[in-house]
């Protein structure tokens, strides 16, 4: 009986170790322009309990397909957590986008799908990390996004402070902050609360589960400087295409094939150029358009083309087009390729109306991702951080999300 017992709880122990993290899958390519978001405009999807989140996205087939929707409970570290459907849901998922329009008077059709949660059968119960699913009618993931729930029940303060590190004092900004658990005491917080720090709302660089440096009275305190550091990186490039027929700042000229062409003008490398502020969304984008006044389904899709010089830095890398326009991903799409009689890197994307923010990043021969040697890297650099703090009391199932807090690069002190 105690070697059955022994075997049992290796079995159990080794599962819990080798739990699959839950990434998130990308679109294939007729499905694009997905926005994912609570009632703010900032497409992050982060909202209190018992409030909504937005999804929307167009499909470029156009053929009124039926797509289904599961959710997906997590752990802070995005393992699926051991919590039963119906312990986070009230009433049920894997039912069907019923709020979609086809396009209107628009070169490029497209179907444009909108779901929002809590609706009539599905409502959340607990705070958490979430993955939205997305299937066909073929029972096929189509795509997956992470959401977040929170409970309003510590309080979070941050700020941004320039790396004391002399090898990075130029080029990292370092996040500290405190909780306050005056409203919500925590039992053995060293423990059983996790923290993740979000820059710029990609996870793919956050920094997880630092216990705090210090607990004063009700206050848990990070002042980290090394764990707690980003690069800064650079400001965004950006265009705005809501006007189909007028170049802009961005934008040298326009052409009409099968749909408009938004030629911009050749960009550069700034790793070895001053700093200079400019305004951006951190990555984002926002559809829009003159055409007409439901962005949704009047918006067009154009073709945008994207130049940048080759030079020696770039070597036999791979040199990606780089936005939370399609999530931050690496594909074929987005892929430049030389173009010997131009002497430039070239990309052209299909994209619906709007501003956008994008920028270059290197996929290195090994593997690693260069985000900053072409656009550059700069403690200066205006970033957003996002902090969120997580706790599981001893005996718990889940990870509740208690507390989120924010802070920015802009007021950056030393």
């Amino acid at each position: 009986m105690h070697r059955i017992i022994s075997v049992a709880f290796f079995l159990v122990f080794s599962i819990s170790n080798h739990a699959q993290v839950l990434e998130e899958i990308n679109a294939p390519n007729h499905i694009k322009s997905i926005i994912f978001k609570g009632s703010t405009d900032d497409q992050f999807p982060i909202v209190p309990l018992g409030e909504s989140i937005f999804l929307e996205f167009d499909d470029l087939l156009a053929s009124e397909q039926d797509y289904y929707y599961k959710i997906v409970h997590c752990n802070y570290d995005w393992t699926t957590s051991s919590l039963l459907k119906s312990q986070y849901i009230q009433g049920m998922d894997n039912e069907r986008i019923t709020d979609y329009q086809n396009s209107y008077s628009t070169l490029q059709p497209y179907s444009n799908y909108k779901l929002s949660i809590p609706n009539e059968y599905t409502q959340l119960k607990v705070s958490g990390n979430y993955i939205l699913e997305i299937y066909n009618s073929y029972d096929e993931i189509q795509f997956s996004r992470r959401f977040l729930v929170y409970e309003d029940r510590v309080k979070v303060g941050g700020v941004v402070k320039r790396s004391k590190d002399f090898n990075y004092i130029n080029e990292k900004q370092v996040v500290q902050f405190n909780i306050n658990t005056q409203n919500s005491p925590l039992t053995n917080p060293k423990k059983e609360v996790k923290i993740t720090i979000i820059q710029n709302d990609q996870w793919a660089t956050a920094i997880n589960n630092l216990p705090p440096q210090f607990i004063l009275g009700n206050e848990l305190v990070y002042k980290y400087d090394k764990e707690t550091s980003f690069f800064g990186g650079n400001e965004y490039f950006n265009f705005d295409t809501k006007d189909l027929r007028a170049p802009s700042s961005s934008i040298s000229r326009i052409a009409l094939t099968d749909l408009y062409n938004h030629f911009l003008f050749t960009d550069y490398f700034r790793d070895d150029r001053p700093y200079t502020y400019y305004p951006d969304i951190n990555g984002d984008f926002v559809i829009r358009t003159l055409q007409g006044p439901e962005a949704s389904r009047e918006a067009e899709y154009t073709y945008v083309h994207f130049k940048l010089p080759y030079t020696e830095k770039i070597g036999l890398n791979d040199v990606y087009v780089y936005g939370k326009f399609n999530n931050y991903d690496l594909n074929e799409e987005n892929l430049m390729t030389y173009n010997e009689a131009t002497g430039n890197m070239e990309a052209t994307l299909k994209m619906k109306q709007g501003f956008y923010n994008y920028k270059y990043v290197m996929l290195r021969q090994d593997g690693t991702l260069d985000k900053n040697t072409i656009s550059g890297n700069f403690h200066f650099t205006e970033n957003k951080y996002l902090i969120l703090v997580y706790y599981r009391q001893f005996g718990e199932q889940h990870d509740s999300l208690i507390g989120i807090g924010s802070a920015n690069s802009r007021s950056i002190t030393n």
